[in-house]
C-alpha cells in the first residue's frame, strides 16, 4: 500500500515522556536523548540447540537515559549471520539500537539459537523456526514483564520485531507463519511437533506474542502468499544486486552455498500492496546485501526509513519526514495455495488434491471434473511454462523428467478461460 510523504521541521526536545499523543514535541521523529543505558545479559528463556546441547537465552536492553515515560514502545532485534553466527552485539545491530533509543523508543537485541548441519534446505528451516520460537519467547517475556515487575515499562500495543538478513528472515516469518500447515513441503507435522511447534518451548509460556509490525533489512519470506489480508504491517528496506538473501525470489545462500528458495522483500512488496497490506518498502539500488552494515549514509537512510514507518504506524501527530522509495523493477506474482485452500475460490472445484508433494520423480493431481479443465501448466519460478497437459481423466501424472530439482507452481486453466494457481509444487 503505497504512502505519500510531507517533509517537515520538528522541534528537538529531551527528556520528553510518552503522554497520550505519541511523537509530541518531536519524540520517536528527532534524537531527544543524549545517552542511551544499556543492562546486558538479561536471560529471557532457554531451549535445546541444533546440536542437543541446552541453550540459555539472553538479551541486551536500550533505554533512553533519565526517560520518566511509563508506556514505551519496544523494538526486538535480531542480528543477521546465516542462521550460523552472529550475535546480539553486532556491530550494527549495536548502532540501531542506541540509534532508536536516542529518539524515546527501547529496544532489545535478543541472541538466539544458531546453528545447522548438514546445511541444507530441510536444515535451514529447521533453523529458522527455532530463531522464530526465541523470538517469540523474548515478546512473551516483555508481555510477562508489563503484568508483573513492570521493570521496563513497555507499551505491549506497541511491539515490533526487526532484525538484518536471518533476523530479518526470522521477524518476517514471526509475523507472517501463523498456521502449521504452511509448513507443508517444507518438514513433516512429526518434525514440527518435536521441535515445538510455531510457538517453541523456549519460555514464558501462557503470554501473548502479538506485535505490531515487523521490520527487515534484507529479508525474506518462505513463501509471499502467507501475506494476508488483515496481518500486521511491515517496513522493509533491500540491495537490489543482494546475491545472499534475494532482492524479489530467488536462491538463498548459507556460507555461499544456495540451498533454499525465497520471496525477498520486493516480492513481499507486491503481495502486501494486492491483499492492502500496508508496508514501506525502500529499494537500495545497486547495492548488495545489507548495505547499511557498512556504510554511514546507507544506515542513515535506514534508520529514517524505518522511523518513518514507526510513527507512522503509532498515529503519530507529526507529519513523515522521508519519502517512500517506490522500485522501478516488474515482478509476476502468483496467487499460491497453501494449507490445502487456494486464494483463488475457482481452485477449489477444479483440483481436489497433490499427492505426493514434496515427490522426487512423479505426482498425482486429482481432478474436481476433468471435462471443466483445458490445460494444467508446471511453470518454474521465473514464470516459464515447463510442461503443459491435457485433461483426460479426473487423475493427471506429472513428471519430474529432465527438470531440475526445486519448486515449481502448478496452474490450471479452465475451459472458459478463467485460470487458477493452484499450489507450489516440490519435484
Amino acid at each position: 500500500m503505497k504512502k505519500t510523504y510531507l517533509f517537515a521541521l520538528l522541534s528537538l526536545t529531551s527528556g520528553i515522556a510518552y503522554s497520550q499523543t505519541p511523537c509530541d514535541e518531536g519524540r520517536y521523529a528527532s534524537d531527544v536523548y543524549g545517552t542511551v543505558d544499556v543492562t546486558s545479559n538479561i536471560v529471557y528463556g532457554s531451549n535445546t540447540s541444533f546440536s542437543g546441547a541446552t541453550t540459555s537465552l539472553d538479551l541486551d536492553f536500550y533505554e533512553p537515559n533519565g526517560d520518566t515515560s511509563t508506556a514505551r514502545p519496544l523494538i526486538i532485534f535480531a542480528h543477521g549471520g546465516s542462521f550460523i553466527g552472529g550475535t546480539k552485539t553486532d556491530s550494527d545491530i549495536v548502532t540501531l539500537c542506541n540509534r532508536f533509543a536516542q529518539k524515546g523508543f527501547v529496544c532489545a537485541s535478543i541472541n538466539y539459537r544458531v546453528g545447522m548441519w548438514p546445511i541444507t534446505a530441510a536444515e535451514a528451516t529447521k533453523a529458522v523456526l527455532r530463531a522464530v520460537q526465541d523470538m517469540k519467547a523474548s515478546i512473551r517475556w516483555f508481555y510477562q514483564d508489563r503484568a508483573t515487575t513492570d521493570t521496563y515499562k513497555i507499551d505491549t500495543t506497541q511491539i515490533y520485531v526487526a532484525g538484518t538478513s536471518a533476523g530479518a528472515i526470522t521477524a518476517f516469518h514471526l509475523a507472517y507463519l501463523d498456521k502449521e500447515c504452511e509448513l507443508e513441503g517444507y518438514m513433516t507435522p512429526t518434525t514440527l511437533t518435536a521441535l515445538g511447534g510455531l510457538e517453541g518451548t523456549s519460555g514464558n509460556p501462557g503470554y501473548s506474542t502479538t506485535i505490531a509490525g515487523a521490520i527487515g533489512m534484507g529479508g525474506a519470506l518462505a513463501s509471499y502468499g502467507w501475506i494476508e489480508t488483515g496481518d500486521v504491517p511491515f517496513c522493509a528496506t533491500h540491495g537490489t544486486a543482494d546475491d545472499v538473501v534475494p532482492y524479489n525470489r530467488g536462491m538463498a545462500s548459507v556460507a555461499g552455498i544456495g540451498i533454499i528458495e525465497l520471496d525477498g522483500s520486493r516480492a513481499m512488496h507486491g503481495q502486501a500492496d494486492i491483499v492492502g497490506v500496508s508496508n514501506n518498502f525502500y529499494s537500495h539500488y545497486g547495492a548488495g546485501h545489507v548495505p547499511h552494515v557498512s556504510n554511514v549514509n546507507t544506515m542513515d537512510t535506514t534508520v529514517n526509513f524505518i522511523r518513518d514507518f514507526l510513527i507512522d504506524n503509532m498515529g503519530c501527530t507529526n507529519p513523515i519526514l522521508q519519502p517512500e522509495n517506490s522500485p522501478l523493477e516488474t515482478v509476476d506474482f502468483y496467487n499460491l495455495m497453501y494449507c490445502g485452500l487456494s486464494v483463488n475460490s475457482l481452485a477449489t472445484t477444479a483440483v481436489k488434491g497433490i499427492y505426493p508433494n514434496p515427490s522426487s520423480d512423479k505426482m498425482t493431481v486429482e481432478l474436481e471434473n476433468f471435462e471443466a479443465v483445458q490445460t494444467i501448466q508446471l511453470i518454474d519460478l521465473s514464470g516459464r511454462v515447463q510442461q503443459t497437459y491435457g485433461a483426460t481423466s479426473n487423475a493427471i501424472t506429472i513428471s519430474k523428467g529432465n527438470l531440475d530439482q526445486g519448486s515449481y507452481i502448478l496452474k490450471t486453466t479452465l475451459i472458459d478461460g478463467s485460470s487458477t494457481t493452484n499450489n507450489v509444487v516440490f519435484l
